[in-house]
């Protein structure tokens, strides 16, 4: 077989990475059983950076982090890692190594799925994260499903950011993660250690006092409430971008009074009064007092994609696919009845 580039390597299909490993294992007598937890130790060092946090991901304690880093180093006989101040960072080798190791990974990830699947079988442990709203409206009802359903698997649930699911998939203590599209820093459409799928686009509707003049409309449009006192998230947040992006697009420029970083603070804010203000319709209304939600329409009309995120290779694992149609069907519950709910 003639050399491969890391560039002709990314170039390739995950069936196509899958025949290439197996012609090597054939040709060489090699046969793969599992990845080396040392490797993943050392893929999750690579994605955050230290000791300590590679600890808090993987579970395990800085001293079993770092001797199962130098252990790994000493099974290969290569320097991964080298001193850096009062840490440590990858060396060429490792991040060669790590880089490398990906297509792998993906492979690894097939096999394991594939096997699980012939035999209908599920994995003893399974963790799914996602952001506040994601957990609560939708990881929750997947846990109690899976719960149910498989009752030998211990289902794991982690509310966390873009970046940590990203994180925690790396360091596989979770299996699946919940994401807005185009949060945190992996881009998964261009990381190929992910794959995804689309779950929903979460429209954007306006919250307003119930005793607001639009209050008990069918739909308002951005335009008409230009001259509202508005509430948002702060500036550099994705969610003040995208309520930017909505005025932008109504040729409107909004009259910004309070800034808050959570859906709760904000329909405290609505409800006594002060502002009005955006909410995605996966964010539920229940319970909080004087707060009516209104749908919006016209040019200023936005929403926020919502993404599954699995590790490359994972995605026909029994556990993955019927998770994926269970998020899917609850999302599609939850789109076409939370606006008579709220009303």
């Amino acid at each position: 077989m003639s050399s491969i580039t890391d560039d002709t390597l990314a170039s390739f299909t995950l069936q196509e990475k899958r025949e290439i490993l197996f012609r090597i294992m054939r040709n060489q007598c090699i046969i793969v059983v599992m990845i080396d937890p040392r490797l993943t130790t050392l893929r999750t060092f690579a994605e955050c950076g230290t000791i300590a946090a590679t600890a808090e991901l993987t579970g395990y304690s800085p001293s079993a982090v770092s001797g199962q880093l130098r252990d790994l180093q000493r099974s290969l006989g290569m320097t991964l890692l080298a001193k850096d101040g009062r840490g440590l960072r990858l060396t060429s080798t490792g991040r060669y190594l790590v880089r490398r190791s990906d297509a792998l990974a993906a492979v690894w990830e097939d096999i394991r799925a594939g096997a699980l699947s012939a035999g209908d079988q599920a994995p003893t442990r399974f963790g799914i994260g996602g952001f506040s709203t994601a957990s609560s409206n939708l990881l929750a009802p997947l846990a109690a499903k899976l719960r149910t359903g498989r009752p030998e698997v211990r289902v794991h649930v982690v509310e966390a950011s873009p970046t940590r699911c990203f994180e925690l998939l790396v360091a596989e203590r979770i299996d699946l993660a919940v994401i807005v599209s185009m949060q945190g820093h992996v881009q998964v459409e261009e990381d190929t250690r992910f794959e995804s799928v689309d779950l929903l686009d979460d429209p954007l509707d306006v919250m307003v006092p119930s005793d607001h003049p639009v209050a008990g409309r069918e739909s308002v449009t951005l335009s008409e409430l230009a001259g509202e006192e508005w509430i948002t998230a702060g500036p550099g947040s994705p969610y003040h971008s995208l309520f930017i992006a909505a005025f932008t697009a109504a040729g409107v420029t909004p009259s910004v009074a309070h800034e808050s970083a959570e859906w709760e603070t904000s329909a405290a804010l609505v409800g006594a009064g002060i502002g009005v203000s955006l909410l995605p319709r996966l964010a539920s209304l229940a319970g909080e007092d004087n707060v009516s939600r209104v749908r919006l329409t016209g040019s200023g009309r936005l929403s926020r994609k919502i993404i599954a995120a699995m590790r490359t290779g994972s995605r026909r694992s029994p556990l993955i696919r019927d998770s994926l149609q269970h998020l899917r069907t609850t999302s599609q519950y939850i789109l076409s009845t939370r606006l008579r709910e709220d009303s």
